[in-house]
C-alpha cells in the first residue's frame, strides 16, 4: 500500500528536506530571537509564539551545512515534537518552504547503509517528489534531549 502521508517540503542549503503536515503548527517570517547565553551553535533562541516562549534551532547548523545569511524566503517552521516522552514545540529556522505535497507513490526508502560515517539517526527515509530527492527528517530524533539546550526541555 501507498504511503498517503501529506508532508510540508522545505530546503536548506541545496538539499530538499520534508516533515509530515500534521506536526507543523505555523510557518512564520524571520523575527528577532532572544539569544540564550552559552547555547549550543545550532540553538539561536527564544522567540514568543502566541504567548509561549519557543526555543529556535537552526536546521542548517543542526545538519552541519554550511552557514548563510537569512534571506526574504527564511522562515521559522514551528513543529510539534516528542524529547523523550513529553510533546515540545520547537522552531526551526530553514532557508525556505516550498509546499504541502504527498511524495511520489512508493518513492519512500530507509535511508542508504554507508556504515558509520554517516549518521543517519535524524533521517525518517528518502522518498522523491517529481523526480527529486526527499529527505524526510525524523523530528523527534532531530530534537533528541541530550543534543538540545536546557531551555528546549522545559
Amino acid at each position: 500500500m501507498a504511503d498517503q502521508t501529506q508532508y510540508v517540503t522545505l530546503g536548506a542549503a541545496d538539499s530538499l528536506f520534508a516533515v509530515p503536515v500534521e506536526r507543523v503548527q505555523q510557518i512564520l517570517e524571520t523575527q528577532p530571537v532572544a539569544a540564550m547565553p552559552h547555547a549550543p551553535a545550532d540553538f539561536l533562541g527564544m522567540i514568543d509564539v502566541r504567548g509561549q516562549s519557543v526555543p529556535v534551532m537552526d536546521l542548517r547548523r543542526r545538519l552541519a551545512l554550511p552557514a548563510a545569511e537569512d534571506s526574504h524566503s527564511t522562515r521559522i517552521m514551528v513543529l510539534d515534537a516528542r524529547i523523550g516522552e513529553v510533546p515540545r514545540r520547537i522552531g526551526l529556522k530553514t532557508d525556505r518552504v516550498f509546499e504541502v505535497t504527498e511524495l511520489d507513490t512508493g518513492s519512500m526508502e530507509a535511508p542508504p547503509d554507508l556504515g558509520a560515517s554517516w549518521r543517519t539517526e535524524f533521517v525518517a527515509g528518502v522518498g522523491r517528489r517529481n523526480g527529486a530527492f526527499v529527505t524526510v527528517l525524523d523530528l523527534d530524533r532531530l530534537f533528541a534531549a541530550e543534543d538540545l539546550p536546557a531551555a528546549a526541555r522545559i
